[in-house]
């Protein structure tokens, strides 16, 4: 018997659940866990609702070696993920100066600013590790053993592949 990391994925958008966007990154999480022996035991695709975030992130975070998930870190007002994670480990909601440069510098190339919405990207809860990748764009974190991800597929692909050296491997 194996004994293998364990893994489960929590899709966030009230956007798959209407059918509305095709839902790609569980396949593309799925292979690639299977790819270096972390065993994907569950995935839960659930809407925009905080009390709903904050319930199944506990749950999957106090039964599984990792927790990724997907969406609800942009800039859109239904984007209520890092809140809600920051609430489910009783963290403090702050600023996260790292990612805050990263924003300013990305969108200072584009000769754009950091509207309210934007920065709402570098927002997170205390304490969070950056998840940053190339090229740059907005970071996700990871908090205890959740690592939350963006919800745009090529931008979530991009988090995975910075992820997966800094993973624990198991059998094939």
């Amino acid at each position: 018997m194996k004994n293998n990391p364990s893994a489960a994925m929590v899709v966030i958008g009230d956007e798959i659940l209407s059918g509305r966007t095709l839902d790609t990154n569980t396949q593309y999480l799925a292979k690639l866990l299977t790819s270096i022996g972390i065993d994907l035991i569950e995935i839960r695709t659930i809407g925009d609702q905080t009390n709903t975030i904050i319930s199944v992130v506990k749950e999957f975070s106090s039964k599984y070696d990792y927790v990724f998930t997907s969406g609800g870190i942009g800039p859109t007002h239904d984007d209520i993920t890092s809140i809600s994670i920051a609430k489910a480990f009783d963290l403090e909601y702050v600023l996260n100066k790292d990612a805050y440069d990263i924003l300013e510098k990305l969108y200072g190339e584009r000769g754009e600013k950091i509207t309210a919405s934007r920065e709402k990207m570098a927002w997170m809860p205390e304490g969070a590790k950056l998840i940053t990748y190339e090229p740059p764009s907005a970071p996700g974190f990871i908090i205890k053993n959740v690592y939350v991800l963006a919800g745009v597929p090529y931008i979530f692909q991009a988090m995975v592949e910075s992820l997966k050296n800094n993973l624990q491997k198991g059998d094939v």
